[in-house]
């Protein structure tokens, strides 16, 4: 089994890395590691440094403060700060910042993306992309050059759950759209995805959603999803990522690190699968209890596929647990797990923990079988996780046809 999921080279479903021409929105290298946000929320709990002061220093006196309290003051045991090291092992590095950040600092990007990309076992990135974000947008109105290990997304966060704040800037751009998304503005919005669906090609659009999301509902954001969103989707053949259960900023004052998690209502993902058959739907819920009722739609809804265990379930024992639930309900029509990585290195220990995490899983699952009566061959077991981490999505997706164009 180890030996199976070390032989594939797995896609990346989702991520928020960057490819070599976007330049510095692509973050790497050791200090960016250690200032993850993750982190950072294990420092305030483990010093007296309060984020105000925190947030006042340098990059690398924050990464310095981080490295004291979580590395050297305290074992490094809990998932994020483990992940640290196993990069560091990964490259044959040592417990001293000094010479890991000459090792960083010798690096050129281009080369080191493809030596995290083998020591990861993956061989396509899927990115997100805002066309909205002041930073980047201007970088693909000048066609950058693309990497075809990296795979864009056309992400909608902005669009649809800050339309208040955000729509003039669609009509700064000339879009035609008003703030009570009246006259014209559907429309409108429907142009500007078609045409960064032409600038950026992407694979899917996405957005991050409140545990408060509702639909159908009488709101700028439900109208956006179902008359210009879906429609859109529809018409360049691409799936809508809905990672629901987000609560921003519940600590505002740890700025990134300050984000909760709450229980949806799923009867929203329910109405839009049934009544948008034509639409296919790769969901991700942040809520362990929403786990099950996911699966639940799941087996109901073909256009539904489940993907990834995600940001606070990223964890062995709740991966453990989703996984054995999504085998026993939806046998391998499911995608597993993404990285979501913010920082490159990180898809190596993210990885590595996934195909720890899932060999002893998906044995039981074959060994039980066995017991049952049927027996499993290696060419079965390597189909099967062929599927689970690339296939699935390459079909769900059309990634296949997309490579071809």
């Amino acid at each position: 089994m180890q030996d199976e999921l070390r032989l594939t080279p797995f896609i990346d479903v989702h991520t928020h890395l960057f490819m070599p021409s976007l330049g510095k929105l692509g973050l790497w290298g050791i200090d960016e590691l250690i200032t993850y946000h993750y982190l950072e929320a294990e420092l305030f709990r483990a010093s007296n440094i309060t984020p105000e002061v925190y947030f006042n220093l340098s990059k690398t006196e924050r990464a310095d403060t981080i490295w004291k309290a979580l590395f050297v003051e305290n074992p490094p045991i809990s998932e994020a700060t483990r992940g640290v090291i196993a990069v560091l092992d990964a490259f044959g590095l040592p417990m001293d910042l000094k010479q890991v950040r000459d090792f960083f600092a010798s690096q050129r990007v281009e080369s080191h993306i493809t030596a995290v990309l083998k020591l990861a076992g993956i061989s396509d990135v899927v990115m997100t992309n805002d066309p909205l974000d002041p930073a980047e947008s201007p970088l693909w109105e000048r066609e950058p050059a693309r990497d075809p290990r990296f795979h864009p997304v056309l992400r909608l966060d902005r669009i649809l759950n800050e339309w208040s704040e955000h729509w003039s800037v669609l009509s700064a751009q000339g879009y035609a759209v008003d703030p009570g998304v009246s006259g014209r503005t559907i429309g409108e919005v429907r142009r500007f995805l078609g045409d960064w669906y032409a600038r950026m090609r992407p694979i899917y659009m996405a957005v991050s959603l409140p545990d408060t999301f509702e639909c159908p509902e009488d709101s700028a954001r439900a109208r956006l999803v179902t008359e210009a969103v879906l429609p859109a989707c529809r018409e360049f053949g691409l799936p809508l990522s809905l990672m629901i259960g987000v609560r921003r900023q519940v600590n505002p004052r740890l700025k990134l690190a300050g984000d909760g998690v709450g229980k949806a209502n799923l009867r929203a993902l329910e109405y839009l699968c049934s009544n948008y058959p034509e639409n296919r739907f790769l969901v991700s819920v942040l809520s362990r209890e929403n786990q099950h009722e996911l699966c639940v739609y799941a087996r109901k809804f073909s256009n539904l596929m489940p993907f990834g265990c995600w940001w606070f379930l990223n964890n062995a024992s709740i991966v453990e647990e989703i996984t054995r639930e999504r085998l026993e309900m939806l046998g391998t029509t499911f995608i597993p797990q993404h990285s979501d990585a913010r920082v490159l290195e990180q898809v190596i220990y993210k990885w590595h923990n996934t195909r720890r995490t899932l060999a002893p899983i998906l044995a039981n699952s074959y060994r039980l079988l066995t017991e049952d009566g049927r027996a499993v061959t290696r060419a079965e077991i390597r189909r099967d996780v062929h599927k689970l981490f690339r296939s699935n999505f390459e079909n769900f997706a059309g990634l296949n046809a997309r490579r071809t164009d």
